[in-house]
């Protein structure tokens, strides 16, 4: 998803400091959609207000730099529906544990248990977390897509423990630099 796509989710939903959507990107429902930076999201909003699909308020704050909430206007809330109107692309995934993974010889049987170990409790964090927020969600759309999570992650921690074994067999044999890095060998 884009960064203006997310912009635009988030102040549907409500105004929002540059800040919170970016909490939003991190925590919140739209943690599994997207991953924004700072250094998105402000140049985003910025190019959004520009063209009148965002207000920009200033609160004033005793001994702080004001605070910047933005809103979405109506031609921000037609463009927003224009977004969500337009085919979806493919989802993106990475990720840093697989590349580890493909490499499993280079790096042997204990750093991959151990990266392993990791994403294993990675994942089961997200579950606690997007369960949580499951129970506590009244928004039938919002618990639908958060169900369509728990279910992904569950997969991949079931693949994960049933498979690990292989993996770390992979692992085990012979660490060091392979021949031919460009092919890695199974």
């Amino acid at each position: 998803m884009s960064t203006r796509r997310f912009c635009l989710a988030v102040l549907s939903m409500g105004e929002a400091t540059g800040y919170e959507i970016r909490n939003a990107a991190r925590e919140g429902q739209f943690n599994v959609f997207v991953n924004a930076s700072f250094g998105s999201i402000y140049p985003c909003l910025k190019s959004m207000k520009d063209e009148g699909l965002v207000a920009l308020r200033e609160e004033n704050e005793n001994n702080r730099p004001a605070r910047k909430v933005y809103s979405l206007t109506e031609h921000g809330r037609r463009a927003f529906i224009d977004e969500l109107r337009k085919s979806p692309v493919e989802d993106v995934f990475r990720s840093s544990f697989l590349l580890a993974a493909l490499f499993a010889k280079l790096l042997g049987e204990e750093e991959i248990a151990r990266q392993l170990d990791q994403r294993e409790a990675y994942i089961r964090r997200l579950l606690a977390e997007l369960e949580e927020e499951l129970r506590t969600t009244a928004c039938h759309a919002a618990r639908w897509t958060m169900s369509y999570g728990v279910h992904t992650y569950k997969a991949s921690l079931t693949y994960i423990v049933e498979n690990r074994d292989t993996l770390l067999a992979l692992a085990k044999t012979a660490p060091g630099l392979p021949q031919q890095l460009s092919q890695p060998q199974d």
